[in-house]
């Protein structure tokens, strides 16, 4: 849109603008993983009911997904698994083969 840049040089002033399709959706890619759930679990019948059967799908995904970019290798899978020794303890799962 032609009148775009003009309003955003006027509200934020020395900050660059990079007009491709991928670049300033930063926002957009925060909430990925969650459109990602419910497009798989589709027929939701309200957005609260969504965010109740979602909810607890965060933190245990985020036990199974330590930030691997911040961990050497060993350190990485040693905790993959504790964790999942953890999980299986929990649930009463038998040991992996």
């Amino acid at each position: 849109m032609a009148s775009y840049p003009p309003a955003l040089r006027r509200v934020l002033p020395g900050v660059e603008h990079r007009r491709h399709k991928g670049l300033n959706n930063r926002a957009e890619q925060a909430h990925r993983p969650t459109r990602r759930r419910e497009r798989v679990l589709q027929r939701f019948k309200s957005p609260a009911h969504a965010q109740q059967f979602l909810s607890p799908c965060g933190p245990i995904s985020d036990h199974f997904r330590p930030r691997r970019h911040l961990l050497p290798a060993p350190d990485y899978h040693r905790l993959l698994q504790a964790r999942f020794a953890a999980w299986r303890e929990v649930t009463g799962l038998p040991a992996a083969a």
